[in-house]
Formats: C-alpha cells, sequence, structure tokens
C-alpha cells in the first residue's frame, strides 16, 4: 500500500512549482556534447521528470562548462500497466542507437527515476523483472554503444528493494541513490515523503555526471 501511495503522489507532486524551472529542450536537431536520456517516475510531471529529470539536467548545464547539452524524455507510459517499463525500455535503446550513429562524438547520461529506474536498469542489462513496477529485459544497449554512455544516474530504484544493484561494466559510472525509509528501494522503508525527495539530490548527481564528461 505504501508503494503504490508513493507511486500515486508522484502525479501530485510539482503543481505551480513546474514553472520554477527552465524547460530543457526536447531533442536537439544538432549533435550536442552530452545529451541527457531521462525516464521519469510513474506519473511524475515535468519535462523530463519534475522530481528527478528537470533538476538534474538543470544542475548539470551549470557543471559541464563548455560542453553543449541536450535532452531526450523517454517515450514510454510511466503508468501501472504491466508493459510499461519494456515500452520505456525499448525506447531508450532505440533513441540511444538511433542518436549515437547520427552523433559519433556524442556522449549520453542516462537518468531513471522510480519506474524510469527500472527502464534505464533493463536498458544496461540488468534485469527489473520483480521488482515493483519492473518488467524483462527487452533490449539492451550494444557494446559498440557502451564506452559512450558516461554516467548512469538512478534514484529511488525499485530492484535495490530485492537486493540488486547495477554490477559489471557500467557498475563504476552509476550513482544509485535510495533515500532512507523510501519504500520503493528499500525492502521495509515506510516513509512516504522520501520517495519524493530526490530533488535535494540533483547538485550530487550532476557532479558525478560532470566527473565523468
Amino acid at each position: 500500500m505504501r508503494i503504490r501511495m508513493c507511486l500515486a503522489a508522484l502525479s501530485l507532486a510539482g503543481g505551480a512549482g513546474l514553472t520554477t524551472l527552465a524547460a530543457p529542450p526536447a531533442l536537439a536537431a544538432a549533435c550536442s556534447d552530452v545529451e541527457v536520456v531521462a525516464a521519469r517516475g510513474t506519473f511524475e510531471p515535468g519535462t523530463l521528470g519534475f522530481i528527478v529529470g528537470d533538476p538534474v539536467y538543470s544542475a548539470l548545464q551549470k557543471k559541464a562548462v563548455g560542453k553543449s547539452l541536450s535532452s531526450y524524455k523517454v517515450n514510454y507510459p510511466a503508468d501501472l500497466s504491466p508493459t510499461s517499463a519494456a515500452q520505456g525500455n525499448l525506447d531508450l535503446v532505440n533513441h540511444v542507437k538511433s542518436r549515437a550513429a547520427a552523433c559519433p562524438g556524442q556522449k549520453f547520461v542516462l537518468v531513471g527515476y522510480s519506474q524510469g529506474a527500472n527502464v534505464v536498469d533493463n536498458s544496461i542489462g540488468i534485469s527489473s523483472a520483480g521488482a515493483v513496477v519492473g518488467s524483462p529485459i527487452v533490449a539492451t544497449l550494444p557494446a559498440a554503444v557502451e564506452p559512450k554512455v558516461a554516467a548512469v544516474l538512478l534514484f529511488g530504484n525499485p530492484i535495490r528493494a530485492l537486493g540488486k544493484s547495477v554490477t559489471g561494466t557500467y557498475q563504476s559510472r552509476t550513482l544509485d541513490l535510495c533515500a532512507e525509509g523510501d519504500p520503493v528501494c528499500e525492502n521495509g522503508g515506510g516513509d512516504v515523503g522520501a520517495h519524493l525527495s530526490y530533488r535535494d539530490d540533483a547538485e550530487e548527481a550532476a557532479a558525478f555526471a560532470a566527473g565523468r564528461l
């Protein structure tokens, strides 16, 4: 019940505060030095995601000095349907493959919050099957694209509640944050508000990503 309350609360987060952030570009036609690919949380409002994607993008703009940034909002339902995360997984992989081919020098920062973290997990080969709003892997980034992924930023990652985490190729490039008491990523957590607190971590996440560009 607490987990469903967390997910439902995302639809109420933000409100008038959405107007206080400069909206990042959806996808620049020209190649950029860095593209932020963001998978929002379940029902999360905002351009890239009010709680995580938008503030992380804004912070990274300030920290990635001398680099041009663009962004892409993963196209998926971000709802409670059983195929939602799988649709996001496929869209993220297809998008990054396409942009990597069109822009050989471009780097990527993958951002996922809540269900969006499941989307990113699957896309880098870590299955979210069995997690809250998770799914089996339907597509993974190919080996040729892997070096272009500079950083992976995960927030409220549901696989953490299963005792799983990102391992292997992407582990050293991954920041996986779980707020204390967040029931979505902490087994037995009971603080619904913790799942809505990740805006506070935007600066830390942006600094982590900027240090790897």
